[in-house]
């Protein structure tokens, strides 16, 4: 092991580049899909919880189920190093623990369309934290997907963000949230490539669970029982929570970071879709453009990767 493997920090904070630097395939168009498809119909199901249930019930609810789900496969269950397990909870904290807390509360003060375009950040700040952990840039192709994406995601959100209200306390907690999950996007692969995704996310969503535990049984009192927005818990939690993180983490162990961050620009172009289809809400000029802008960003992050040069270590 090196000096550098060997200090506190780098065993904390660790990440790693993809084990394939090659185009998209099948397998990861297939995860990026699924991904995106099922945390943007999340959207929907959150929406139904809250007609009932208070947000950290919501949170507690999602996370408790995605674990259950998780447990039922053998797999799941296999060892992990113990050196690693302080990696792992740091993971289940920075990824589920935090922000599922962190997002209910900012919207006390912040429109939901303001936060949602601010998660839209994510696959930069992934990008920002794999230069920082790396030490490298990725490559040119990607630079300009992430830019291009990013602009599709402030066309889409663009209708949506006039005449909202939005204070500096619900911004700064959504944004404190996002960079969090672009941390949590490169602490995940390094942990994948070692020991797959499942028994790295059981772990970390116990952690998580610990952690939302106190906030969503504080929320119990004004919650109310109805069937609806109980039944909305299981795909949120089993799929939103369970299968969806098991994606993400596959997909970013196999292409890296910053490149399988890339689903996160889909997530709303499917809660659009199913709003139209499902709610009858009208789609926007600026939602169609947005849309060709994201899949032309994501079709230039997924080309084969050629890393700038690596950064010389002072």
């Amino acid at each position: 092991m090196s000096k550098v493997d060997a200090s506190p920090q780098r065993r904390l904070l660790e990440t790693s580049g993809g084990t394939t630097s090659d185009a998209f395939g099948m397998a990861e168009w297939g995860l990026l899909a699924g991904v995106a498809v099922i945390w943007g119909s999340s959207f929907l199901f959150i929406d139904i919880g809250l007609e009932a249930l208070r947000p950290g019930v919501v949170s507690l609810a999602r996370i408790a189920l995605g674990a259950l789900a998780l447990a039922v496969f053998p797999r799941a269950r296999r060892p992990v190093a113990r050196e690693d397990l302080p990696r792992v909870a740091l993971l289940g904290v920075v990824w589920m623990g935090i922000p599922l807390i962190l997002f209910p509360i900012a919207q006390q003060w912040i429109d939901s369309s303001v936060a949602g375009m601010i998660n839209a950040a994510v696959p930069i700040l992934t990008a920002v934290w794999s230069m920082v952990l790396l030490r490298r840039l990725p490559g040119v192709l990607q630079r300009w997907g992430l830019v291009v994406g990013f602009a599709g995601i402030l066309a889409i959100s663009w209708p949506n963000l006039q005449g909202s209200s939005a204070t500096a306390l619900g911004v700064a907690l959504v944004l404190t949230a996002v960079v969090l999950y672009g941390l949590a996007a490169n602490l995940a692969v390094p942990l994948q490539q070692r020991y797959g995704a499942l028994p790295v996310l059981l772990r970390s969503q116990l952690v998580a669970l610990a952690v939302i535990a106190p906030f969503g049984l504080s929320q119990l009192d004004g919650s109310s029982w109805a069937w609806g927005p109980a039944l909305a818990m299981v795909p949120l939690g089993t799929l939103g929570t369970g299968l969806a993180f098991v994606g993400m983490t596959t997909l970013v162990g196999r292409v890296g970071g910053p490149r399988g961050s890339v689903a996160i620009y889909f997530t709303p172009i499917v809660a659009i879709a199913l709003g139209v289809a499902l709610r009858a809400e009208p789609l926007s000029p600026w939602a169609l453009l947005g849309t060709a802008m994201v899949l032309g960003g994501a079709w230039l992050t997924s080309r084969k990767e050629a890393p700038a040069p690596a950064r010389a270590t002072p």
